[in-house]
């Protein structure tokens, strides 16, 4: 049956493509040379975004200190045939201007049908863990504040009930973490971007105490922690001459491993009010790693030294939703994974979107699914988690 047309799509996966002057526009006078902004690629320049490739002359490119990072529009391929989806712009005139101008993004969201949205960031990777490779630690923390600033105020606030308000976190620093919540404390955040695993980043583990403090204030706030795919900066390479196309079936992995670290580690003893979204992991896995997760607890728990009192399922059901763009597997085993445990995503402007076609895509999805579950899928559980109402 057809999507009823009072249901409206909230996305809990997008992202946006920062304009080009996003920095040199908030960071102080001092460090605006230093911090992001595009350059002409001369041809000389290696790009140290990716695997040290050679960047090609007539490109835009971002600098960043010294360093130029040649990624410019991370998978920004919306608009483009199936054929040519594979080729990442290189100059913004490549792009749609839905990727960067948020009226545009409005007036995209309003062609593919889908109300709301919530947005990673791009450049400074989906978490911001770039600017946590930085020397510089006032750099770093200022280009976080400025990537927060802008989205808060050149998206959000004109379009209030289009963007659910998310930032990103100096995760490096735990205080300066907390202080960042607290800076923006007027503005009604909902969600914060987070690496999926923060012990690949050289961090403390999820399994320390080390994050005690600031997943406190998050559970307080009722902020949701986002950990999307790849923010760990690893993803599954199977063999050196495996094609991308292996990595790219095995990214629901990476939440898979998300999971199953928050689901033995004392995160969600110690904070049970925490709420955790796997962005862009899909779900058809769960089923089989709770049922797993649950086994290993039952026969293995006395003597691996695992200390939870609690079944690794329930607190999934009371602490971990997930998202998916298609995943008719998950939406048939829907009752197994819980109905209220799934939120769905469009993730435009990147290659697995359906944009412009996404309520038909989620019609034909859901054609065997009870109207008020298909309701609670699209829209209605991703609204109570980001606590984001329709707008009267």
């Amino acid at each position: 049956m057809p999507l009823e047309d009072h249901v409206q799509l909230v996305s809990v996966d997008d992202h946006l493509i920062e304009r080009p002057n996003v920095w040199r526009d908030r960071l102080p006078q001092k460090l605006r040379d230093r911090g992001p902004r595009i350059v002409e690629a001369t041809g000389e320049e290696t790009d140290q975004y990716g695997f040290g490739q050679k960047v090609t002359k007539g490109n835009q490119v971002w600098m960043l200190e010294d360093k130029v990072y040649a990624q410019l529009g991370l998978n920004a391929v919306a608009g483009k045939p199936r054929e040519e989806i594979g080729t990442d712009p290189v100059r913004f005139d490549e792009m749609i201007p839905g990727c960067y101008d948020p009226k545009a993004r409005v007036q995209d969201m309003d062609l593919d049908g889908v109300q709301a949205a919530a947005l990673f960031p791009s450049f400074p990777r989906f978490a911001g863990t770039l600017f946590g490779t930085l020397e510089d630690r006032e750099l770093a923390l200022l280009c976080t504040q400025a990537w927060n600033d802008y989205v808060l105020d050149e998206w959000c606030a004109p379009y209030p009930d289009r963007f659910i308000p998310m930032i990103i976190l100096p995760h490096w620093d735990i205080e300066q973490s907390i202080a960042e919540l607290k800076r923006v404390e007027d503005r009604d955040i909902r969600a914060v971007s987070f690496p999926e695993n923060p012990a690949k980043l050289g961090h403390p583990s999820f399994h320390s105490a080390h994050w005690d403090p600031l997943f406190a204030e998050l559970a307080e706030r009722e902020i949701v922690t986002c950990l999307h795919f790849g923010t760990s900066g690893q993803v599954t390479l199977t063999a050196d001459d495996a094609p991308m196309a292996v990595m790219t079936t095995l990214m629901g992995t990476n939440s898979m491993a998300a999971m199953a670290d928050l689901l033995f580690s004392p995160v969600f003893h110690k904070h049970p009010n925490l709420k955790v979204s796997l962005s862009e992991g899909g779900v058809g896995w769960i089923p089989w790693l709770l049922e797993r997760a649950d086994a290993t607890w039952e026969r293995h728990r006395f003597y691996q030294n695992v200390h939870q009192t609690v079944r690794p399922s329930e607190l999934f059901h009371s602490n971990i939703w997930g998202c998916f763009i298609v995943d008719e597997y998950g939406v048939d085993n829907r009752n197994a994974i819980g109905v209220d445990r799934l939120t769905w995503e469009c993730d435009y402007p990147h290659s697995d979107s359906y944009w412009p076609n996404s309520r038909k895509v989620v019609t034909e999805m859901m054609r065997e699914v009870p109207n008020d579950e298909v309701e609670k899928i699209v829209e209605t559980n991703a609204r109570e988690l980001f606590r984001f109402p329709r707008v009267k």
